[in-house]
C-alpha cells in the first residue's frame, strides 16, 4: 500500500460550500488534516466555517500552496472539477462521486483528457 499523504500535504475541498463538502472538510479538520481552504466558483473571497473560499483551484493553489484536492461536487461537474485540479498542478486529486453509475461516465472522460494533458506537460 502506498502512502500518498505526508507532513507536506495541503488539502483543498472543491465543493466546500455544499453539504457534503463542508461536512467532510470539518471532519478532516477535526482529524488533523491540513485543510487550507475550498473552491466554489462564484463564491470566492469569503469564508465558510473558518475555511477561505476561492473561485478556482489555481487561485486556491497559488494562495495556500495546496497540493491535494478532495472533490465533492455533483456528478455532472465531477469530470471538470478533477481536470481543473490536474491542470492547476495539484498532484493528488481524490474524487467522491455519490450517484451510483456516474463513475462509468466520469472515468473515461477524465482519463482520456488527463493522458493528453500529461503528454503536453514538459
Amino acid at each position: 500500500m502506498s502512502i500518498l499523504v505526508s507532513q507536506e500535504t495541503r488539502v483543498i475541498c472543491q465543493g466546500i460550500t455544499g453539504r457534503a463538502g463542508l461536512f467532510h472538510s470539518q471532519q478532516c479538520r477535526e482529524y488533523g488534516t491540513p485543510l487550507v481552504g475550498g473552491v466554489t466558483p462564484g463564491k470566492g473571497g469569503g469564508e465558510i466555517e473558518g475555511f477561505p473560499v476561492f473561485d478556482s483551484v489555481i487561485e486556491a493553489r497559488e494562495q495556500t500552496g495546496a497540493n491535494t484536492s478532495m472533490v465533492f461536487v455533483p456528478p455532472p461537474f465531477c469530470a471538470d472539477a478533477i481536470l481543473e485540479a490536474v491542470e492547476a498542478g495539484v498532484g493528488l486529486v481524490v474524487a467522491v462521486v455519490v450517484v451510483e453509475g456516474s463513475e462509468e461516465e466520469v472515468a473515461p472522460l477524465v482519463l482520456h483528457r488527463m493522458v493528453h494533458f500529461v503528454d503536453r506537460t514538459p
